[in-house]
């Protein structure tokens, strides 16, 4: 499978670790879109589209994102999640709030995908 399309919409902010969102096109038959390019303590990384993850209130029973403090339908309070009884880093924790929706399954497909999505982020950054 080849990406045979690479779309980078630059973010507006200069100082914000957000730099492009991003759609791939693989075999001019596939899109896959909202991957983010973002800056990290060791550089430019590709981050993979994902979804926040959701739980019921317990009262109405609407979905609200993980960790809110309290229900967006009826307002009601919502039990804290403590981080020390799970035995998790406060990283490891948050990095359970979002789910990819995409990804590579192999260390090759994913320096495959972050090489061209990169090349394509700095082609961009050059003509605007």
């Amino acid at each position: 499978m080849q990406i045979t399309q690479v779309k980078v919409h630059l973010t507006q902010s200069e100082d914000n670790k957000l730099k492009a969102f991003v759609t791939l096109t693989f075999d001019d038959m596939f899109v896959v879109r909202d991957l983010k390019i973002i800056e990290g303590k060791k550089g430019l990384f590709v981050a993979m589209p994902s979804v926040k993850m959701k739980e019921p209130c317990l009262k109405c029973h609407k979905k609200v994102p993980v960790r809110s403090k309290f229900c967006s339908q009826c307002g009601a309070k919502l039990p804290e999640h403590s981080l020390s009884e799970k035995g998790h880093s406060e990283d490891e924790d948050r990095k359970e709030d979002h789910r990819d929706i995409a990804h590579p399954i192999t260390v090759e497909a994913r320096d495959y995908i972050q090489t061209k999505v990169l090349e394509a982020y700095e082609a961009e950054r050059k003509k605007g």
